[in-house]
């Protein structure tokens, strides 16, 4: 009933709906940003048949389909543009400093687990398991578990096809692309199942202890390229949780725009040969 016209979003609404989404998932919002939120969210207000800004934030507060709806705005709000083998410095430095390091430490263990946190459509943790099939056969009696999530459920829904566009592969190596992708009729590349069979996906949010509660015991986080839409403190509370969820000694992985600088000193920042990460400290322990 709506169609091709924009509702308006009264100021003192758009501050209500700002903090509401800022609670449930730590993206923060500025003044500047209120004709964003008018434009897209219009289009849940028609869904839902709602005639107001004000009708929606009272439907995201008291209805019984609330959660459900604060995903679904959360869909329409987030960016997820992303490609597989995306900042290769840092994949260097994961396959070729890191990897080696924890097949030397946890070589009785022979359990690896790494969450791509905020995986978006799923290049990255597949990015992942084609650099483990890449290592060598040294893990292949690990258990070796590679963990996608995120808040968005459209993109999870991709994520688990694994069935992409010529866009999303403009940074793969052609020789990997060879090797781990299918060319299907209509032009999408399909990633193998030797690499799809490492990856899991989940729909997390981040600032959601419950829903992050049965992520734990992991030896590496990414996290690249989410951390940059929160504001500090929300920033904060996720850095505690990957602290919470690494073993010591594990490595935390951020984008190449994101830092812990004022937010964390809880971890270390390491200078590796390929590039800069941050590692969980290993405490001494009494003789």
């Amino acid at each position: 009933m709506f169609e091709d016209q924009t509702i308006p979003l009264p100021d003192d609404v758009f501050r209500l709906l700002r903090d509401s989404i800022h609670s449930y998932c730590g993206i923060y919002f500025d003044d500047g940003s209120k004709f964003l939120l008018e434009r897209r969210l219009t289009r849940r207000l028609q869904q839902r048949q709602l005639k107001s800004f004000d009708e929606y934030y009272h439907f995201l507060r008291y209805d019984r389909k609330r959660e459900e709806e604060l995903a679904a705005l959360v869909d329409n709000l987030t960016t997820n543009e992303t490609y597989f083998f995306r900042e290769n410095a840092q994949l260097n430095a994961f396959s070729q400093e890191i990897l080696p390091e924890l097949r030397t430490i946890l070589a009785e263990r022979k359990i690896l687990r790494i969450w791509s946190a905020g995986c978006s459509t799923g290049e990255e943790p597949y990015t992942i398991a084609m650099l483990m099939l890449e290592s060598g056969d040294w893990w292949r009696d690990w258990r070796v578990e590679i963990i996608g999530s995120d808040i968005n459920q459209r993109v999870l829904h991709t994520a688990r096809k694994g069935v992409y566009k010529r866009s999303s592969l403009r940074a793969t190596p052609p020789e990997m692309l060879a090797k781990y992708f299918v060319e299907e009729e209509k032009g999408d590349y399909r990633i193998v199942d030797a690499a799809r069979e490492l990856v899991s996906f989940n729909y997390v949010n981040l600032l959601d202890p419950f829903k992050t509660s049965l992520i734990r015991d992991l030896d590496i986080v990414f996290c690249r390229n989410v951390i940059i839409y929160f504001d500090r403190e929300a920033k904060r509370k996720v850095i505690a949780t990957f602290y919470d969820k690494l073993r010591e000694g594990g490595y935390l992985l951020l984008g190449h725009s994101e830092s812990l600088i004022n937010i964390s000193n809880a971890f270390e920042l390491r200078t590796l040969k390929n590039d800069m990460v941050y590692q969980k400290p290993v405490r001494e322990r009494s003789r």
